[in-house]
């Protein structure tokens, strides 16, 4: 009997919008991994409801052991507080206001998320996956406790930066060219280039291939008989007006770079040398730097359709049966 193939070892860092709780709850449906740890920087969310939220997806779909941390550090650029607090409503969906009584008392590892971070690094027994959805701080910020942990890391994924196309910041201190989990943090995002990581980003320029439309919410609604769809419609609904101004639309941000563990053959990618600007007006931009020598994995292009369908796929017939309802 031929033995089954190794899990992906996946430590998750997210920052607390819907679209990090969709990523989660993706990630829990994916048979291939095994979840090491979730970790959340409070950059767009506050901390105490994400941490909430995130007790109760792990409660919700059967993994309520996997460790929790908290980040303690928050940023250069603070996100709009009216996105930070729109994910609250997530706490007060039916689902997630049914658990059992357990799932209401998170108990975080009471160290600051680098810390456990780079110790989840040096017990790791073959390469991780580090899958970041919001900006890089904990990672950078475990790596300067170890520098020499960069050797356990497998591949970092991150939805991040804007490099052919105009970035999503529209504040009066950067000039348009930056893309907000960079933005958060620009000078540790600079860093992470700099340690010739296997980084794969997912940048606005894939994930403008991939809003949140309703024809996509229709289908999901078409099987709202699977829990996890059910769920998972709720989450995006609240997204419909969460960034109520013309210039701003809800894309699948975090979930695109979530599925790129699973469905890598589904992207274009291209290997580049890129910089990022610390400081300045234009803090933040990523941009193209030939001779820079940091060079990056960066996804151009994805199949739509094959995204959509594994998104149906997982919330439904696949995803559904894991959950506690």
């Amino acid at each position: 009997m031929s033995a089954l193939p190794a899990k992906l070892p996946v430590l998750f860092d997210h920052d607390g919008g819907v679209d990090d709780f969709l990523s989660l709850l993706l990630l829990l449906t994916m048979p291939q991994v095994e979840l090491l740890g979730v970790s959340i920087t409070p950059a767009d969310c506050y901390a105490e409801p994400a941490l909430e939220t995130t007790t109760k997806l792990l409660h919700l779909l059967g993994q309520p052991k996997v460790p929790v941390s908290v980040g303690q550090y928050h940023g250069v650029n603070a996100f709009p507080s009216a996105w930070r607090a729109q994910p609250r409503m997530l706490n007060a969906l039916p689902h997630l206001l049914t658990l059992p009584p357990e799932a209401d008392q998170p108990h975080p590892d009471p160290r600051p998320s680098p810390v456990v971070l780079a110790a989840q690094l040096a017990a790791a027994t073959q390469p991780v996956t580090v899958l970041l959805t919001g900006p890089c701080s904990t990672l950078v910020q475990a790596l300067a406790l170890a520098p020499e942990l960069a050797s356990r890391i497998g591949q970092v994924v991150w939805m991040g930066g804007a490099i052919d196309v105009p970035g999503n910041v529209r504040t009066y201190n950067q000039n348009g060219s930056a893309e907000w989990n960079v933005f958060w943090d620009p000078i540790a995002a600079a860093q992470l280039l700099t340690y010739g990581l296997p980084l794969v980003l997912i940048p606005l320029d894939v994930t403008n291939q991939v809003p949140v439309n309703l024809a996509f919410l229709r289908q999901l609604a078409q099987q709202a008989s699977h829990p996890l769809s059910h769920l998972a419609g709720q989450f995006w609904a609240t997204t419909v007006a969460t960034i109520p101004t013309y210039e701003y639309t809800y894309f699948m941000w975090d979930v695109l770079a979530t599925t790129y563990l699973a469905i890598p053959e589904a992207f274009e990618v291209e290997t580049l040398e890129l910089a990022i600007i610390p400081t300045g007006a234009s803090a933040g931009r990523t941009l193209r730097q030939p001779g820079s020598g940091q060079w990056v994995r960066v996804a151009k292009h994805v199949d739509t359709a094959a995204f959509y369908a594994y998104l149906l796929q997982q919330f439904g017939p696949v995803g559904s049966p894991l959950m506690a309802v």
